[in-house]
């Protein structure tokens, strides 16, 4: 009996952190404003608490970002059409793509804390492995499509964070405007017969 009382509260207060976290994420001026104190006094917890669930910020970030992908990568993985495994992959690239891009605007500065943590490249993040991983099997599939791997990274570029981030902030781009142009560029990918300018 006594075991269970710190595991019911670890969950409690790693929930806790986690909403209050997106919340911070969500509101703030900069991802990097955003601390492990503010999360700490926000959840409603000690710092030593939070150190010792995630470890670090880097830790919190990551855990916080693929609590967030969770429904997207389960609708990509075993989900019904567009984004499910039975979608033609001429139409499943662009849904992904487009799921990819709606996630980052939606989570702008959590993406961005998150493609800023480290000093790693983030080409070898997990989150970045697994996304191009699912690309180019998918681009695989596509008959006269050279070099899917390349073409995983170049389309999965036009969907970076600090790309979004300048679109939205910098240039004002409507999101709909954002999200015809990646469906027109990645179009112009997929067609083999056209030539990219």
């Amino acid at each position: 009996m006594p075991e269970r009382k710190p595991r019911k509260d670890a969950a409690r207060n790693r929930a806790a952190v986690l909403a209050a976290a997106d919340d911070l994420f969500a509101h703030c001026e900069s991802p990097e404003a955003v601390t492990m104190a503010d999360i700490a006094a926000a959840a409603g917890v000690g710092k030593a608490t939070l150190f010792r669930a995630f470890g670090d910020r880097t830790g919190l970030i990551h855990a916080l970002y693929e609590a967030r992908l969770e429904p997207i990568r389960n609708a990509v993985e075993e989900g019904p059409p567009p984004l499910g495994p039975a979608t033609p992959p001429l139409q499943r690239v662009p849904a992904l793509l487009d799921a990819v891009l709606c996630f980052k605007l939606d989570n702008r500065h959590l993406a961005l804390a998150l493609e800023g943590t480290g000093s790693d490249s983030p080409y070898q993040a997990g989150h970045y492995e697994r996304w191009h991983s699912t690309l180019q099997a998918v681009l695989e599939q596509i008959p006269g499509l050279t070099d899917s791997g390349f073409t995983a990274h170049a389309l999965l570029a036009a969907t970076r964070a600090d790309l979004v981030e300048h679109l939205t902030s910098r240039q004002h781009m409507p999101r709909e405007q954002m999200r015809a142009h990646l469906a027109a560029f990645t179009a112009k990918v997929l067609d083999s017969r056209a030539p990219l300018d």
